[in-house]
Parts: structure tokens; C-alpha cells; sequence
């Protein structure tokens, strides 16, 4: 049910792409307490995109996931940055994360909802 999907404006090499995927999957799975096994992870590369006018390395990120309280995105957002500086390179200043909450009747699954 969570779905983290990065967007980030440079190119990344596959076998870099797999093992960062890997990684922030299962630190966003541990950071909201939720078994890995329903976590989606997207990393989509080299878009269009400027921050501050500027195409130095940026990144959008959205997290939506059912149960996710306000009081978890300060601990989310230094969690995201710092993989993101740490693995990628991106500077904590140049990422936007979006935080939605969605309510499980509104999320499908397995012919169902949640």
C-alpha cells in the first residue's frame, strides 16, 4: 500500500538504479512500520525538470500510503532526503516530497480494496 515514487533529473546507470530502489523500499517499509512485501518503489530518471531555476540534481518525490499520519513526515522527509544526498547526490534543498494519506476503501488490490 505505501507507493514512493522519485523523480529525479539526471541520468542513473541500471546498476545503480536496482540497489537504491532496493534500499529506500525497505527504509520507507521500516520507517511507517509496514511489512516491505506491499511497498511499490519507482525511480523514474531524467525528466524535464528545474528547481529554482536551475537543472542542477533535483528531485520529486511522492509517498502516499494508507495510515500515514502528519506526525511521521518530518522523520520521512530526513529519512528520503538523506538517501537521496547520500546515494544519489541530490542536496536536501533541492527535493519537494509530497505526503498523501489515502483512506484504504480508496486503494485497490488484489480485485479488492483495503
Amino acid at each position: 500500500m505505501p507507493y514512493l515514487k522519485i523523480q529525479l533529473n539526471r541520468s542513473l546507470e541500471a546498476e545503480k538504479s536496482q540497489p537504491f530502489l532496493a534500499l529506500v523500499s525497505q527504509q520507507t517499509a521500516k520507517e511507517l512500520g509496514k511489512p516491505e512485501s506491499y511497498v511499490m518503489a519507482e525511480l523514474t530518471t531524467n525528466p524535464a525538470m528545474l528547481f529554482a531555476g536551475t537543472d542542477e540534481p533535483a528531485a520529486y518525490v511522492e509517498l502516499k500510503s494508507i495510515g500515514l499520519p502528519s506526525v511521521q513526515h518530518k522523520a520521512l522527509s530526513q529519512l528520503l532526503c538523506s538517501l537521496l544526498e547520500q546515494e544519489l547526490g541530490v542536496p536536501p534543498g533541492r527535493i519537494y516530497i509530497e505526503f498523501t494519506d489515502v483512506k484504504g476503501a480508496c486503494w485497490g488490490w488484489n480485485g479488492s480494496t483495503f
